[in-house]
């Protein structure tokens, strides 16, 4: 990008930003700890997931708005009043978020793995993204990663290892067998569950 586009790029992302805390504030309580799912697809595992744990505030995000659309229906149709879906990329959310939220958990399955090398700095799984979510996870919540590219897994289980804020866990239970319809897909996948320290 040209250094004289950058005003402008800079203009819009703060005013996505903008748009996205008006929404936000909206939907988050005022002592909102929530369940945050980024990549909802179509909304079939968080659906699921609300559904039965009703007392729980659940929040999920896509950056495709069709997809939103579509898990926003499934809401409707089981009147979920703890569920919200939102067209958001995940690091627009974390910088409008309202700053006493904090997750309860958060679930990234079956992100895109960018398997090209050229590629593997859009995977989102990487230590910044791991370090602007524990600034925002209570103590002892929890961080659930699923994918079927084992490269990825791989890089992720080494940077959780590495990381101050969190700690892989295996005593952890997979919440709710809810499969997303990537993993209905898959032959096989792989499973993380990271504990915030």
């Amino acid at each position: 990008m040209r250094s004289n586009h950058l005003p402008e790029h800079t203009s819009i992302i703060a005013e996505r930003r903008a748009q996205l805390r008006s929404i936000l504030a909206g939907i988050i309580g005022p002592t909102a700890r929530f369940i945050w799912e980024v990549g909802s697809g179509h909304g079939h595992f968080l659906t699921a997931f609300a559904a039965a744990h009703p007392d729980e505030t659940c929040i999920g995000i896509d950056i495709e708005s069709d997809r939103v659309a579509r898990a926003d229906r499934k809401r409707s149709r089981a009147s979920l009043g703890n569920l919200q879906f939102v067209r958001a990329e995940a690091e627009d959310f974390l910088a409008s978020m309202p700053e006493h939220a904090r997750f309860k958990a958060i679930f990234v399955l079956f992100p895109d793995p960018w398997p090209k090398r050229r590629h593997h700095k859009k995977r989102i799984m990487k230590p910044g993204f791991l370090t602007g979510i524990a600034a925002r996870s209570e103590k002892g919540s929890h961080l659930y990663f699923r994918t079927d590219h084992e490269p990825y897994f791989l890089e992720v289980r080494e940077s959780v290892a590495a990381h101050d804020d969190w700690s892989q866990t295996d005593d952890a239970a997979w919440p709710i067998d809810e499969p997303t319809v990537f993993q209905r897909r898959a032959a096989s996948y792989f499973t993380l569950v990271a504990k915030r320290r």
